[in-house]
């Protein structure tokens, strides 16, 4: 290798390296944006006395969603997908065997489906046979946008794959991936909240037993310093979010009630009725964003964007 090649090389690898960190920095200073949504913008008042205990409830339509509910295809919302159109139909074991070699490096973000007829498509390890095939790779998550030096790898892959198949290859232009890669991080950090309540117990004491999380809740409840419960609400990762939401609140009353506790944000700020009310009615304006893209929260697109 000549010495302009090694430079030519080298020079390369730092181009992919300030792009990468680039993206990085970007996305941590979209997400500390996001994350000031719901900070302490509320008078530091106790709750209100008085109100009449309620037991729990929780409607099966405000449940966390799993993944596996639906299968995973590509998704032009979500995806950076290629089509492959074969000259005669081949088993989708074929398909899969061409491109085993590649799978490691995209594990976790690639998606590969099949079709004998363009129409309906089943993911690759349960369609029988395929005459055309779609490569996915996921443009955005949690983790941050694909990159340009990613995007170019898997086109690079997917042409790969098609060789051997003889197949034609029908693919968006990178640049408009990269592109797009970049709003999916940024809808991403403005909608990726998650909404925290503690209940503390009075100065000095701690609550004693745990309480346990009634069945099929939306919310995570755990324990936290000093005795304290803390209920987090994933907003984009369940459906129905404003019942979850009030289901949430409903428990920490309950919790409060019950255990001389005090509702209170992460700054330790007591939250009363009209700063809870608040904070639920910010919940219409991130799910409005989320479904102008054609995202529902808790549905199978938010489950792979968030992360």
């Amino acid at each position: 290798m000549s010495d302009l090649q090694i430079g030519l090389l080298a020079v390369g690898v730092l181009v992919v390296a300030l792009i990468l960190g680039y993206n990085a920095l970007q996305e941590r200073k979209a997400r500390r944006h996001a994350e000031q949504i719901f900070g302490s913008r509320h008078a530091d008042v106790l709750m209100e006395e008085g109100a009449s205990r309620q037991e729990p409830r929780f409607d099966a339509s405000a449940r966390r969603v799993h993944a596996h509910d639906a299968p995973q295809l590509p998704d032009q919302r979500l995806d950076y997908v290629i089509e492959l159109s074969l000259p005669q139909q081949v088993q989708a074991a074929e398909v899969a065997a061409h491109w085993a070699p590649f799978e490691h490096r995209f594990a976790g973000r690639a998606l590969l489906a099949g079709s004998t007829d363009g129409a309906a498509w089943r993911p690759l390890a349960g369609a029988a046979g395929c005459a055309f095939v779609r490569a996915a790779l996921q443009l955005a998550s949690r983790g941050g946008p694909a990159s340009e030096a990613q995007l170019i790898e898997f086109r690079a892959a997917v042409d790969s794959l098609a060789a051997p198949l003889r197949a034609s290859v029908s693919a968006p232009e990178v640049k408009q991936a990269v592109d797009a890669a970049r709003e999916l991080d940024a809808l991403c950090a403005e909608t990726d909240i998650q909404i925290v309540l503690h209940v503390v117990p009075p100065a000095g004491e701690s609550f004693a037993a745990d309480a346990p999380l009634p069945e099929g809740a939306p919310f995570a409840c755990t324990r936290g310093e000093g005795g304290s419960y803390v209920l987090a609400l994933d907003v984009p990762r369940v459906a129905a979010v404003r019942h979850g939401y009030e289901a949430m609140v409903l428990h920490a009353r309950d919790l409060a009630a019950r255990l001389g506790g005090t509702i209170v944000d992460d700054n330790a700020q007591a939250l009363d009725e009209r700063a809870l009310a608040a904070i639920g009615a910010q919940l219409e304006g991130i799910c409005r964003t989320l479904e102008a893209r054609g995202i529902e929260p808790g549905g199978p697109a938010a489950l792979r964007l968030f992360s």
